[in-house]
């Protein structure tokens, strides 16, 4: 078997079809049980194809997912994770892929928290596959998390990453303008549905992720400014909300806001445009 050719002819394909490379790498990667980096051991890669009964079913079952990539179906569906900062999530059809763009709301958020005696609640909505609730409960373990999801598809999801990371992080499956009524929590997170209805997006994302975890109304503010009520009512005076958004919502969001909240503040995001905000409860 010829890794080495058959990665050739992987690549050209995806070159053809506007992909990355790399991409290639991680799929056999997946496919043989080793790491992308393992590829470049070549006694590694031996021992690990002699140990297929029939190396037959390596390129079958690669080049099925090649092709289902070249339709541009999200790669993390095809090999069932997306790394979000130290955790490996678990992912596939009906749930949003964890973006990295999100990291350095987890930071600021995580600051926070260390900065408060005992322990912290934290309350996400929208919790999607869980990156953000579970990179919070990981890293700061006295924080007390409650994950709210409305979609049933992203709450299979969202229950298998809990029960592998975290099982101490409440799943709450409901919508967020009616779910936990009396309870007052810290920390409010939330990454809402924000992009406009008529926004053109890669093939990648609208073609396979769920639109309703990705189109937030006509100008993409509809729903964040229901989560931004929604975050008013859970949280205790003086607890903090974080909001993801686009980089061009920063005033809007600013002024759904501006009844309830105070220093309110915009942040970039990894390569430096407006993509959250952060405000504290009045």
């Amino acid at each position: 078997m010829d890794i080495k050719a058959i990665l050739k002819e992987a690549k050209s394909q995806l070159n053809e079809s506007g992909i990355s490379e790399v991409d290639a790498e991680l799929l056999l990667a997946h496919v043989l049980g080793i790491s992308r980096m393992d590829l470049h051991n070549s006694v590694l890669v031996e021992n690990t194809v002699s140990a297929f009964n029939d190396t037959a079913i390596i390129e079958e079952q690669f080049f099925a997912l090649l092709d289902r990539r070249i339709n541009h179906e999200p790669l993390q569906y095809l090999t069932g994770v997306a790394p979000f900062r130290y955790l490996e999530l678990e992912v596939g059809p009906g749930v949003l892929v964890p973006r990295p763009e999100s990291e350095l709301l987890v930071d600021a958020v995580l600051r926070h928290i260390n900065n408060i005696a005992g322990p912290v609640s934290v309350i996400d909505l929208g919790s999607g596959s869980g990156a953000l609730a579970l990179a919070i409960a990981t890293e700061a373990p006295h924080s007390r998390v409650i994950a709210v999801e409305k979609s049933a598809e992203a709450v299979y999801w969202l229950k298998k990453n809990v029960a592998v990371h975290a099982e101490n992080v409440r799943v709450v499956e409901g919508d967020v303008v009616e779910v936990l009524s009396g309870v007052k929590c810290d920390v409010v997170i939330a990454n809402p549905p924000y992009i406009p209805d008529s926004a053109s997006l890669p093939r990648d994302v609208v073609g396979f992720e769920p639109h309703v975890a990705l189109f937030g109304g006509p100008t993409g503010m509809e729903l964040p400014a229901i989560f931004i009520t929604a975050a008013s009512r859970l949280l205790k005076s003086g607890g903090i909300m974080v909001i993801e958004h686009t980089e061009e919502q920063g005033i809007a969001i600013a002024s759904e806001l501006a009844l309830d909240f105070e220093d309110i503040a915009l942040h970039d995001d990894l390569v430096g445009r407006p993509r959250w905000t952060s405000a504290v409860r009045k």
